[in-house]
């Protein structure tokens, strides 16, 4: 006699053998995952080939990429104005696509000042799998609905999901949990129709096709989202203020590459001789757009601090501001 516990397993099991026979269709249906060829036979290549047929791949990126400039304007501007009003861009991951995030998140204080709390990253594993694989994570709904929800999304913030498939359950149910909350949300994906375009307000596909190596997507799929993001967190720091002309104005000296970087962004910005830029640097604070704005309108070192918090840190209408008031 069956007892009700073995009587729910057999039903159960057929059910969990059902679902992963049609993860798996779905995953043989991705371009990300069919075989390209471009590289039959690429084991029998010499060195020189396989980085000819690499490096051929891999000028359709930027192509891929192009399709897509609508969609990533549209979330540049909503994450502008996102932290403009004290929210947040925070990424989701998994993987190649995780590590990518990771990297761009973590870049952007050194770059442009800005708080650690304003740009984050989620990866699947947590930080650990940055050196280490833990991808087994990224199958997790319930991990990626905690680990969201750990950071409070609300309709302040911008969340993105990066996933080259565009079906990592973890990040699809993460972007999915931070709409419900109100939140603003993107994907990020190399597949045409995935579950994260559909669980995400705006979706930004390049479809980048099959890869040299099939199913490695830290190659294609990865240097396509690599120009997405650079792009997303460039032109939203950028339509803040934090860029001057084309000079990175924001910078954080808190080295000595920094501070060399920061004298010549003033000496190009305001065609001064080194010896000015460093005291206007040291009279400033060794901040950079104080130090530009006291160049630039002519004012003392109060009066710059008070403009650029007027203008909520932005260079230009900073330096303008006694123009716009006549």
């Amino acid at each position: 006699m069956l007892t009700s516990t073995m009587t729910q397993e057999m039903t159960e099991t057929p059910k969990k053998e059902e679902a992963k026979i049609d993860s798996a269709s779905l995953l043989q249906q991705l371009t990300t995952e069919s075989q390209n060829e471009a590289s039959q036979g690429f084991d029998t290549k010499s060195a020189l080939e396989i980085a000819r047929i690499i490096n051929h791949e891999d000028a359709k990126v930027a192509a891929a990429v192009k399709k897509a400039l609508p969609e990533i304007a549209q979330v540049i501007d909503q994450v502008a104005r996102s932290l403009r009003d004290g929210g947040r861009l925070i990424y989701v991951g998994a993987g190649s696509s995780g590590r990518i995030a990771a990297l761009d998140a973590s870049e952007c204080p050194p770059t442009y000042s800005t708080a650690p709390g304003q740009v984050q990253y989620i990866m699947a594993g947590g930080p650990k799998a940055l050196a280490s694989a833990v991808e087994v994570n990224e199958d997790s709904e319930e991990l990626g609905q905690r680990d969201i929800a750990r950071r409070r999304p609300t309709r302040k913030d911008v969340v993105v999901g990066v996933s080259a498939s565009g079906r990592t359950p973890y990040v699809v149910a993460a972007v999915a949990y931070a709409r419900a909350r109100g939140a603003r949300t993107a994907a990020v994906t190399c597949n045409h129709g995935a579950p994260l375009a559909a669980a995400a307000d705006i979706a930004i596909v390049a479809e980048v096709g099959p890869e040299v190596v099939s199913g490695s997507t830290r190659m294609k799929a990865s240097s396509a989202q690599k120009m997405v993001l650079n792009m997303i967190t460039t032109g939203a720091m950028t339509r803040l203020g934090y860029v001057y002309e084309n000079l990175m104005v924001n910078v954080h000296m808190q080295n000595s590459k920094l501070v060399e970087r920061g004298i010549r962004i003033l000496m190009n910005a305001c065609k001064i001789d080194r010896a000015t830029a460093v005291e206007t640097i040291k009279s400033a604070g060794r901040s950079v757009p104080v130090a530009l704005v006291m160049l630039k309108a002519g004012v003392d070192k109060p009066e710059a601090v008070r403009r650029l918090a007027k203008s909520d840190g932005n260079v230009r209408v900073a330096i303008e501001d006694n123009i716009l008031e006549l």
